[in-house]
């Protein structure tokens, strides 16, 4: 090699190493603005959305989404869709496990897929369900204290070439970003849940009570209609704490809040207002339902065989009061 030779290969290196300065520093920049974006919101959709928007800034695709794990049923559901066929997509789910997203959930690992006719972890009936057809997925898990929460998943990359390494990476990048915000948001949620949620039943407490209370008779005043209240007292409760402790009077009450739940509407606000005390707000009730309504709840505690895990099974009752407004 010459010594011209050497100069114009020196000068290459140069030029190589000034562009990746100047994209090293843009990404900086970019991630710079990302973290301001994420640590200005607590709300947890806000922060998918930024995930999403900026996602899609740095890798140019088809098709993204966010799919999020619905712990009740161990299944992922999509949260956020953007691009194509997004309108038939809301209601599909699937198992953790099922598909590329649902294996990227179950084992917390990001993945490529440069193509997923080759690729048997590839579920198909999405996009049989949409007509869209996927080539290529690049898909990583939304991890927030050592917990998958979901996945971040990007379809068929414009341009027709497979997702690389290094957009895995700024999608990773991103996601790290985010999970301080996620937590931060959790964190948030679980405090407002706090402080309307009795923190042994997870029932709604008395301040909730008082809210939601106001606001039916507000609505029973200016467009008409009625709710109705349920008033439940355990009864005897003293005794189960004196015969069996306080530990098995909690547990007592547990499954009282149990018994409301699946003996009530979805629509019914149920509050533990205090001791072994509940109270039932009945949106849209009248008189008459609302008696049935309680005789459905008193037959339920009769039946019930209460501490039966401990070995116990008793039985108790309770007694009841209604209300209706405007009656």
């Amino acid at each position: 090699m010459n010594e011209a030779d050497r100069l114009d290969k020196i000068k290459e290196e140069n030029r190589e190493l000034r562009e990746s300065l100047k994209q090293k520093d843009r990404e900086l920049s970019f991630f710079i603005e990302v973290g301001k974006a994420l640590t200005s919101t607590l709300e947890f959709k806000e922060i998918l959305k930024i995930i999403m928007d900026n996602a899609q800034k740095l890798v140019r695709s088809e098709a993204w989404s966010i799919l999020l794990i619905d712990e009740k049923t161990n299944e992922l559901y999509f949260e956020l869709v953007k691009g194509e066929k997004t309108g038939k997509i809301k209601n599909i789910r699937l198992k953790v496990g099922e598909g590329i997203a649902g294996w990227v959930a179950k084992k917390g690992m990001p993945l490529i897929v440069p193509d997923v006719s080759k690729d048997k972890r590839f579920f198909s009936g999405v996009d049989k369900k949409t007509k869209f057809r996927t080539k290529s997925i690049l898909c990583v898990p939304i991890i927030s204290k050592n917990k998958t929460l979901g996945v971040l998943e990007l379809i068929n990359k414009i341009g027709g070439s497979s997702f690389d390494q290094k957009e895995l990476d700024l999608m990773l990048k991103l996601i790290d970003h985010a999970a301080i915000a996620i937590e931060r948001s959790m964190l948030y949620q679980r405090t407002a849940e706090l402080a309307v949620t009795d923190d042994l039943t997870k029932l709604f407490n008395f301040r909730y009570l008082d809210q939601t209370l106001d606001i039916e008779i507000k609505r029973c005043k200016e467009i008409g209609g009625s709710v109705s209240l349920i008033f439940l007292d355990m009864d005897y409760f003293k005794l189960v704490n004196d015969n069996y402790g306080h530990l098995m009077g909690s547990r007592v009450l547990i499954e009282i809040a149990q018994i409301l739940i699946n003996t009530l509407r979805d629509i019914d606000i149920i509050s533990r207002y205090g001791g072994d005390e509940f109270v039932v707000v009945l949106p849209n009730t009248g008189a008459k339902t609302t008696y049935t309504i309680t005789k459905r709840i008193q037959n339920a505690i009769r039946r019930h065989l209460f501490l039966r895990d401990e070995g116990l099974s008793i039985r108790l009752s309770a007694s009841f009061g209604i209300a209706t407004y405007p009656d």
